[in-house]
């Protein structure tokens, strides 16, 4: 009998060093009482990129040389058809070819960047022109230990990491919360950055917002690399734990 506890004590002694520790889990940890100065940030335009580009004018007739579709001034700038006529793909070198102006070095600008580059350029030819810019293909991967694992596509021009990782079904309770891997591309020069979002802090970091083409690997917790080895010889793993059980039983009468 005294023998039985012993067992059935360490088998709850497994079961309890197994468990994940509460602030492994939970988000957004610590003091909350500070400015977000994330707020403000703005994607930079990249190589690849496509962008829609549409300038009117109080003019029309004015302003349609500066378009690559002019039936977009004629109300059609809202279809799928339309607005694809009008976007223009970011070469290699970080430039695009704009009508009448020319080529127009356009990486590295934020979208506000872009456009008061184009209302200086566009001044000697048109008054007060409306100029709307989009970044057409902003997307980032998350991959690892989140339920849906996937490429994001986001209809706007930011995505947080916590949205994407929201989008892509969250973290699986093995996901390491406080070592989110994050790979950014820029111009050709990646980087790899950690972020820990169990502290409340990390939403002043310069990756609570993602880039373009951003990469986010959560990383597996040692437990699900171990429950891993465990599954593939769980059946000897059970015979071995009900030999012991059965001996146990035989000795202790």
């Amino acid at each position: 009998m005294k023998n039985n506890k012993i067992y059935i004590l360490l088998i709850l002694m497994i079961l309890l060093t197994s468990c994940i520790p509460k602030k492994d889990v939970i988000y957004f940890q610590g003091s909350q009482n500070f400015n977000n100065s994330s707020s403000n940030y703005e994607p930079l335009i990249q190589n690849d990129d496509v962008l829609y580009i549409n300038i009117s004018a109080k003019e029309k007739k004015a302003a349609d040389p500066f378009n690559l579709d002019n039936s977009s001034q004629d109300g059609n700038s809202n279809t799928s058809f339309g607005v694809q006529k009008q976007t223009y793909l970011v070469d290699n070198f970080g430039k695009i070819d704009f009508p009448v102006i020319g080529t127009i070095p356009v990486a590295g600008f934020s979208v506000k960047g872009l456009k008061d580059l184009l209302k200086e350029k566009l001044s000697i030819y048109l008054k007060d022109p409306v100029i709307n810019i989009r970044i057409m293909n902003f997307k980032v991967t998350v991959t690892g230990e989140v339920q849906n694992p996937g490429v994001i596509i986001s209809e706007s021009e930011r995505i947080t990491l916590i949205e994407a990782l929201a989008r892509a079904g969250d973290l699986t309770l093995y996901g390491k919360r406080d070592n989110i891997l994050i790979i950014r591309d820029f111009q050709g020069i990646k980087t790899f950055n950690r972020i820990d979002i169990t502290k409340a802090d990390f939403v002043n970091s310069p990756f609570y917002y993602l880039d373009q083409n951003d990469v986010v690997y959560v990383e597996p917790r040692k437990a699900k690399i171990d429950s891993t080895a465990i599954g593939s010889n769980v059946t000897t793993i059970i015979s071995i734990l009900g030999f012991i059980l059965t001996a146990t039983l035989v000795i202790s009468r």
